[in-house]
């Protein structure tokens, strides 16, 4: 009996999972195709383990699904997946993907715009899969019918030559699809480029040009010219009948706009550097130095004692610092605030602050949740209460609506919006969620603002709801989706709106970093015009080489970024903004955080910004707080 027993111990124990292979390791599967996999489970020996537990998994539903007893994987749309195979809490992984279907038809479309002779229209030219998606296709040939009436070339413009009908063939990813052409007569006698600057302009200026023809001098309308520059270091964009034209480096570039096929105005636009960096400066005023462990994020307010105060959670560690701040040059450390977290990513303040928020991550018992901190005291804030329940999972970032006394939070378990009432906030309870549809996602941060959340939902990118703006039927507690935008690169981190922008930070970590070594981070700063909300579009950018943005904030025509490892960066944001930013001239001052009181000696990661009484607040991943003013104009004795 006791040998049996020794006998099924060690079957036990060889039994016990070090890895699980799954084959094949990657696999493309056509749409509505299916590939089977295998997954063998190995000892530490190596030896395979019969009959072992396995459980599939396909987190993105949208690209392929699974068959839970069989292993086989059906293409359901484009994209790319990982498919998780688990026994005895070890993984196994094969990439997935699903190529893109090609069109089985095509459409034409040109906007509803007129064409008349002598002038050229825009075409747009779709590819449309059997889904219904839409994808880019690219013109191969085109047949035209009555050349003399109209005629299409291979970049997608349409060209009238005299008053009547004809039919227009275009050939792409080997299918055609024709369109009737009408040509109306056109009482244009001469042509005027409207919009030019009265001199010259500065680097980053904006500039919408457009093009009027005249019948003895009356109006005859506006054509939809194609438009070109002679030289380089400016860029022009047709958007609707207009030109927009920004330049990146100081020059004089002649413009263009290419009306039809013999007809062509043009005019020069002077462009000098941008001056307003010139005499513009970060100071260093203060430093709350803290070598001891890596920084969080920082929220600084006037307390109720009517001195003001900067909190910092801290990252990969479990105390909340509190600083007297209200001598910037000269900040005391009042107290710390332990909690059971292995990391303290955000800090906000409520408006009346009374209350504040910290969340939490990593809790010993894995009940994360938020903390919300009683600051009758603020130099020495305590805890007035903890919500878990429906957040156990942590959260990483909150956002305080304080006129509903609601707290919107960004959880690592759902991967949703919860939001939390404190209108009670020894007693708060979760009245609302919202989240994307589908199973893999990440949701990282929210910002709200005049009713509306802007999630930054990692590779789903922006996401904007209604939450009290009435413009789709959203309240406080009941959002309603209003629009998203994506980009390829993904890892949408952070947003901030102002004006008719919304300001999206993408984050790029290397797969092998480490906290306690520098850090080469990249992505940058994406200007997402939402002028219209329903339709957000990606007009402008701000990209610093070679380093990684992180949390922004926007004031008074200034955005604000802590660049991490290119330090604390004041950027002109004012008037209209298209192309590059950074290489624009509009950066105003930049401030290395880093010094010899550093958990990584000689490397900065700024994290951040806030704008406080006038001055900067901001702290670093590896050195604590740091306070700055920004010099405008020169500096007076």
């Amino acid at each position: 009996m006791a040998v049996a027993h020794l006998l099924l111990i060690a079957a036990l124990q060889q039994a016990e999972p070090d890895r699980v292979i799954v084959s094949p390791p990657a696999a493309d599967i056509q749409v509505d195709s299916t590939v089977g996999f295998r997954a063998q489970v190995l000892d530490a020996d190596g030896a395979r383990i019969e009959g072992a537990e396995l459980r599939w998994v396909l987190p993105n539903g949208e690209v392929a699904t699974v068959d839970a007893a069989t292993g086989m994987v059906t293409g359901v749309g484009p994209g790319s997946a990982t498919l998780l195979v688990v026994s005895g809490g070890k993984v196994g992984r094969a990439a997935i993907t699903v190529p893109q279907l090609p069109p089985e038809r095509l459409e034409v479309r040109t906007g509803g715009l007129e064409l008349r002779s002598g002038e050229s229209i825009p075409v747009e030219i779709v590819g449309i899969t059997r889904l219904g998606e839409e994808i880019p296709v690219a013109i191969e040939g085109v047949t035209n019918e009555r050349r003399e009436t109209a005629w299409a070339d291979h970049l997608g413009r349409i060209y009238g030559e005299r008053r009547g009908e004809t039919q227009i063939v275009f050939h792409a990813a080997g299918l055609s699809q024709a369109m009737e052409v009408r040509v109306e007569r056109n009482p244009v006698d001469g042509y005027e480029m409207l919009g030019l600057p009265a001199g010259p302009i500065e680097t980053g200026d904006v500039v919408r040009l457009s093009v009027m023809g005249y019948d003895d001098e009356r109006d005859a309308g506006s054509p939809s010219p194609a438009w070109v520059i002679e030289g380089s270091g400016a860029q022009i964009e047709s958007e609707g009948l207009e030109g927009v034209f920004v330049a990146e480096e100081a020059g004089t570039y002649r413009v263009a706009a290419l009306i039809g096929a013999s007809t062509t105005v043009s005019e020069v636009i002077q462009v000098t550097p941008r001056e307003a960096a010139a005499e513009t400066r970060l100071i260093q005023l203060g430093r709350g130095a803290n070598a001891e462990n890596h920084s969080g994020d920082t929220w600084v307010f006037e307390g109720t004692d009517g001195r003001d105060y900067a909190y910092i959670g801290t990252f990969l560690y479990d105390w909340m610092r509190a600083w007297d701040v209200t001598d910037p040059t000269a900040p005391v450390l009042t107290d710390s605030l332990q909690l059971d977290a292995r990391r303290i990513n955000d800090v906000k303040i409520h408006p009346n602050n009374r209350i504040g928020i910290l969340t939490r991550e990593g809790a010993s018992d894995r009940r994360n949740g938020i903390v919300i901190l009683d600051l009758a005291d603020p130099a020495h804030p305590t805890i007035l209460s903890e919500y878990k329940e429906t957040v156990t999972g942590g959260v990483h970032n909150v956002w305080i609506d304080g006129e509903n006394d609601l707290v919107y939070a960004c959880h690592n378990g759902t991967s949703e919006l919860h939001i939390i009432d404190i209108s009670d906030p020894a007693n708060p309870a979760e009245v609302g969620r919202w989240g994307i549809d589908r199973s893999s996602k990440t949701l990282h941060d929210v910002f709200v603002q005049d009713g509306y959340a802007y999630l930054s939902y990692w590779d789903d990118g922006l996401v904007i709801l209604d939450v009290g703006a009435g413009s789709h039927g959203g309240t406080p507690s009941t959002p309603e989706f209003v629009s998203r935008i994506a980009y390829p690169a993904g890892n949408t981190h952070t947003a901030y709106r102002y004006g008719r922008y919304v300001f999206v930070g993408d984050e790029i970590f290397p797969d092998d970093w480490d906290a306690d070594k520098p850090i080469e981070t990249r992505g940058y700063i994406h200007v997402i015009d939402v002028e219209n909300m329903d339709e957000p579009v990606e007009v402008a950018r701000y990209e610093v080489p070679e380093a990684g943005a992180h949390n922004i904030w926007v004031d008074d025509d200034k955005l604000y970024v802590g660049y991490y490892q290119a330090g604390l960066r004041v950027v002109d944001v004012s008037g209209e903004l298209r192309g590059n930013l950074y290489r624009q001239g509009r950066e105003l001052a930049v401030l290395k955080t880093t010094d010899e009181n550093s958990t990584v000696p000689n490397w900065g990661m700024t994290w951040g910004a806030q704008l406080h009484k006038g001055n900067i607040f901001t702290s670093d991943l590896n050195s604590g707080l740091w306070i700055a003013r920004l010099q405008e104009g020169p500096l007076v004795p």
